[in-house]
């Protein structure tokens, strides 16, 4: 039988540190749940919605409600009780379903960006139906990472607060670092220089388009410009957050394989995770407010409206593509 063996940290949590932690996680948690959900019950009310940037988001919303139905739960628990509660096995699950919505999420978030790329900088390569092939890619390449340190390359553990488990970067070993670097590199380096390339051309094109749609015979053509300008401000939106979200634990791995881990200071610790599991709090909140199209499908969600009651403007930031249903 395997024991769950918690490092603790420098300066231990008190009773009181327990309950803010337990609270923050509880109510973080249902609302994220909440909010996940309705986003998915809008896309399912009202298929029209399903745009090509659109299905990612679905994706994204799906990564969201798996962390939040699995990972806040528990840690609430554990929280509550001042220790991990659920066994080496449960540790075991917690972590790898975790690491794998994390590494799918990012790799959903860089797909957003080649959507983009690929409708404002070559339009006429319009056939998106080609994203079934790097969504299954994007699911496997998290499903790879997710796995890996069950068969021994690396390992999961709880972390120093014994709220979460994650990858057991206590333990600074070989296995260990040659995991993170891998990790690093495919999960982060080469995502962000993708999303840095195409938000970049993104940005390069919008402007050059502005440029050239001043005169009000390009009426038309300006309406098109504001809807992409809208979707791509709502997509780089939610890549930032996903970054802040994901830095600081990011940084503690990097520190673990470089650094002495035991010098990572607890606050640091505890932060970490909670800022990780933060992104699926404020996803939702991101859709809502920066996609017009997404308000209006909330409202008619929310009055119980059927169907035939919602139509797709398509002059609406989400209605600026064909509907893929």
């Amino acid at each position: 039988m395997h024991s769950v063996c918690i490092e603790h940290l420098n300066q231990p949590l008190v009773l009181a540190d327990w309950c803010d932690l337990t609270n923050v996680l509880s109510l973080t948690g249902c609302l994220s749940i909440g909010m996940n959900l309705m986003v998915l019950a809008m896309f399912v009310r009202f298929p029209d919605l399903l745009t090509s940037t659109n299905v990612l988001i679905l994706h994204l919303a799906l990564t969201d409600v798996g962390v939040s139905s699995l990972g806040y739960p528990l840690s609430a628990a554990s929280a509550w009780r001042g220790q991990w509660s659920f066994g080496w096995i449960g540790c075991q699950i917690y972590a790898a379903v975790n690491i794998f919505f994390g590494m799918a999420s990012i790799a959903l978030l860089t797909l957003v960006a080649v959507d983009r790329y690929l409708i404002i900088c070559r339009p006429h390569r319009g056939d998106h139906t080609i994203f079934a092939a790097p969504i299954v890619l994007a699911w496997c390449n998290a499903l790879f990472w997710a796995t890996a340190p069950l068969f021994g390359w690396a390992a999961y553990a709880p972390d120093p607060t014994g709220t979460t488990c994650t990858v057991h970067w206590r333990h600074a070993d070989t296995s260990f670092m040659t995991y993170t670097l891998a990790v690093v590199f495919v999960n982060f380096v080469i995502p962000f220089g993708a999303m840095c390339f195409c938000y970049g051309q993104v940005w390069r094109s919008l402007r050059h388009r502005h440029e050239n749609s001043t005169n009000k015979a390009c009426v038309t053509a300006i309406t098109d410009l504001n809807n992409q300008r809208a979707v791509t401000k709502m997509s780089m939106m939610m890549i930032a957050a996903f970054l802040v979200a994901w830095s600081p634990y990011a940084v503690i791995c990097l520190w673990a394989s470089f650094g002495n881990p035991h010098d990572i200071p607890g606050p640091m610790a505890i932060i970490a995770p909670l800022f990780a599991k933060s992104s699926t709090f404020y996803n939702p909140i991101i859709y809502i407010s920066t996609n017009a199209c997404f308000r209006k499908a909330l409202m008619h969600l929310l009055r119980c409206h059927s169907h035939q009651a919602f139509t797709l403007n398509h002059s609406s930031p989400c209605g600026s593509q064909i509907p893929l249903t």
